[in-house]
């Protein structure tokens, strides 16, 4: 998931805004396993695993709500798992 603070989402940053994404998370089944600030086009990345694309969707809305950054949520997968599928 990558973010981009706005400029309210700036002034609010805390160390319980990172615990309350965890805890969102958390919620829908998922887990957020890093968290990086990035320069450039994006702020923010989140490593994160979900069951399933609504759980990671139902999840990068809530979060957002709750901090106020936008979210884009990218599906990724293993290159081995990848291989298998265009067998």
């Amino acid at each position: 998931m990558f973010g981009k603070y706005s400029s309210e989402a700036v002034r609010e940053i805390s160390k319980e805004r990172t615990t309350a994404a965890n805890r969102i998370a958390n919620e829908f089944g998922g887990e957020i396993r890093s968290m990086y600030i990035l320069m450039g086009a994006y702020d923010l990345v989140l490593i994160t695993s979900f069951p399933n694309m609504k759980e990671a969707l139902q999840a990068s809305i809530a979060i957002t709500k709750a901090t106020g950054i936008s979210f884009s949520t990218l599906p990724a997968m293993p290159v081995e798992e990848f291989d298998q599928l265009i067998k």
